[in-house]
């Protein structure tokens, strides 16, 4: 199967992977380690953990993409906001279990409601897709016919 999918490399996600998830696993140790559980304190948990997700869901979504490669071939940026989703689903699940309002019930609903809305973005992008021109596929000139 050649596709370009599989040959695109991780190396430029390599490097802002390991920054997301050490910055944000090592703040987020600070911070457990180090505050009082204040307001300022939850907040930067939560943005800290988000980092710490994004980096950590990056080459997971990466390898899904390159072990099930598509039709139209996912970009970059799809890749980036797949791990970001992933990211704020899981901080928002956070959030509720702080609450004690993560059910069994919500925590489907939202996944099965970020899973719609990514289909739904691919969806468009997928009915917005032309593929490239192939040299071998164009036509030929063909001579004029004589009278």
């Amino acid at each position: 199967m050649n596709d370009s999918s599989n040959s695109r490399s991780f190396r430029p996600f390599f490097l802002p992977s390991l920054i997301l998830f050490f910055f944000g696993g090592g703040g987020l140790a600070l911070l457990i380690t180090q505050t009082r559980p204040t307001a300022p304190a939850r907040w930067a948990g939560y943005a800290l953990f988000a980092l710490a997700l994004a980096g950590a869901a990056l080459p997971v979504i990466y390898f899904l993409h390159w072990r099930f490669p598509e039709t139209p071939p996912a970009e970059d940026a799809v890749l980036v906001r797949q791990a970001l989703s992933v990211s704020v689903y899981g901080t928002l699940l956070l959030w509720l279990q702080q609450w004690r309002m993560a059910t069994t019930e919500i925590v489907f609903l939202l996944a099965i409601g970020f899973i719609v809305i990514e289909w739904l973005i691919r969806f468009r992008e997928r009915s917005r897709w032309t593929p490239p021109p192939d040299e071998s596929s164009t036509p030929q000139e063909t001579p004029p016919h004589e009278i």
